[in-house]
C-alpha cells in the first residue's frame, strides 16, 4: 500500500430494512472520517441515495461500478445492484436479505482480491439471507470459507476481548463440538491474534468452563475433567500463558476478568451476555484468524428502531476504527517479522 494513501475500508449494507444504512450514514457525513479512510459502500447510488433522503443527511455519495473507481476523499458507493428497491423499514423480507448477500458477496469478493483493505460489514438478518446459494448461519462462517485461515468470532474493545470455542451452535450440541482439536485451534487463533493484531507481546489468555462451575471435578459433567483440562494442559507445556478454566458464573462480576488479554467462553452466550453487559455500543466483533480483516459492530438490525433515526452508530465506528487498526498493526508486525539484512556472503 502506497504510504500516503487512505485504506480503502469497504463496506456491506447488511439487511436494507434494519438500521445498517442509518449508523452507515451517521458515521460518514462526518467529514472528518475521511481523513483516516476512503470508504466503498457496496450497495447502489440509488438505494443510498434513498436513505440520505429518508434521514434528511447532508452526505454526498460518489457512484462507482467498479473498484478502480474509488476515488480517496469521497464516500464511494459500488453499485452491486441497478433496480430500485422497496424499503419497508423494520420488516423481515427475504427478498430483502437477498441484496444483504449481494452485497456481502461483492464486498467479500474485492477484499480477496485486495481492491479494497479491510471489511466492515452492517448487520444482517440471519433468516432472511437464508436460501438455496447461501446456507451460512452469518458473517463470520461465510468469510470462514472464502477466505483463507481459521475463523474465530472475537468480542474486543480496548480493555475486553472474548473469543468462542463454539459460536453459532445450538447449546444442545455445544458439548460434542468441543474437542481437543478445537480448544487448542481457538486458543492458539485467539494467542496469535493478540499477537499480531493487537501488538500484545506475552499475551494472558483465561479459559472459562464448559459447565457450571467448570464442573466440579466431574460432579457436574465431566467435559471440563476429561477434555478441557488436559488440553490446557498440553498447552502450557508450550509456555503459553493460558489459565483456567474458570467457573463462568462469577468470573465477570468479580472483575477477574481484568487480569487478562483474553478470555475465551465455551459457547455463544456464555462469552456474549457479560461481553455485551459490559461494553454494549463500544465493542465490535472481529473476525480473527483469516488473512483479511473484517469487523462489524456489536449488536443486530434492532428493526424495532429502523428509519426512526434513532440508531446509536457508536459500535458501527469503533469497528471502523478497528479495523484500520488492525490493517496497521498487521503491516507493522509484518515490518518488524522480516529480516530486512540481506546475507552477506562469509569471509575466507
Amino acid at each position: 500500500m502506497n504510504k500516503e494513501s487512505k485504506i480503502k475500508l469497504g463496506i456491506s449494507i447488511g439487511d436494507l430494512n434494519g438500521i445498517g444504512s442509518e449508523i452507515i450514514i451517521k458515521t460518514f457525513e462526518d467529514n472528518r472520517m475521511l481523513e483516516f479512510c476512503t470508504p466503498v459502500i457496496f450497495a447502489s447510488i440509488k438505494t443510498m441515495s434513498f436513505f440520505k433522503k429518508h434521514f434528511g443527511s447532508a452526505i454526498n455519495f460518489h457512484g462507482i461500478n467498479h473498484t478502480d473507481q474509488i476515488i480517496e476523499g469521497k464516500v464511494n458507493v459500488l453499485n452491486a445492484w441497478k433496480e430500485n428497491v422497496t424499503i419497508n423499514f423494520g420488516e423481515e423480507n427475504v427478498k430483502i436479505g437477498e441484496y444483504s448477500v449481494k452485497s456481502l458477496e461483492k464486498a467479500t469478493e474485492a477484499l480477496k482480491t485486495e481492491a479494497i483493505d479491510v471489511l466492515v460489514t452492517a448487520p444482517i438478518h440471519k433468516h432472511n439471507i437464508q436460501s438455496e446459494n447461501f446456507k451460512f448461519p452469518g458473517h463470520t462462517n461465510y468469510l470462514a470459507e472464502k477466505l483463507g485461515g481459521k475463523s474465530l468470532m472475537f468480542m474486543v474493545t480496548e480493555n475486553l476481548k472474548v473469543g468462542l470455542l463454539t459460536d453459532h451452535v445450538p447449546v444442545k450440541d455445544v458439548p460434542e463440538h468441543i474437542t481437543s482439536d478445537l480448544i487448542e485451534e481457538k486458543i492458539n487463533t485467539v494467542y496469535n491474534s493478540l499477537v499480531k493484531d493487537f501488538r500484545i507481546s506475552k499475551p494472558k489468555i483465561a479459559v472459562l468452563g464448559i459447565n457450571p462451575h467448570a464442573g466440579d471435578n466431574g460432579v457436574i459433567g465431566n467435559e471440563d475433567e476429561n477434555v478441557l483440562k488436559p488440553t490446557l494442559e498440553k498447552i502450557r507445556e508450550n509456555k503459553k500463558l493460558v489459565y483456567g478454566p474458570y467457573s463462568a458464573d462469577s468470573f465477570f462480576g468479580s472483575g477477574n476478568y481484568k487480569n487478562f488479554d483474553a478470555i475465551i467462553a465455551a459457547y455463544h452466550d456464555q462469552g456474549l451476555i457479560p461481553f455485551k453487559t459490559i461494553a454494549f455500543g463500544n465493542g465490535v466483533n472481529y473476525t480473527a484468524g483469516l488473512n483479511r480483516v473484517r469487523t462489524s459492530p456489536d449488536h443486530g438490525t434492532a428493526f424495532e428502531i429502523a428509519g426512526k433515526g434513532e440508531a446509536d452508530n457508536g459500535s458501527f465506528k469503533e469497528a471502523v476504527f478497528a479495523a484500520i487498526q488492525i490493517f496497521k498493526n498487521r503491516k507493522e508486525f509484518e515490518t518488524i517479522s522480516s529480516n530486512p539484512l540481506k546475507s552477506r556472503p562469509k569471509k575466507i
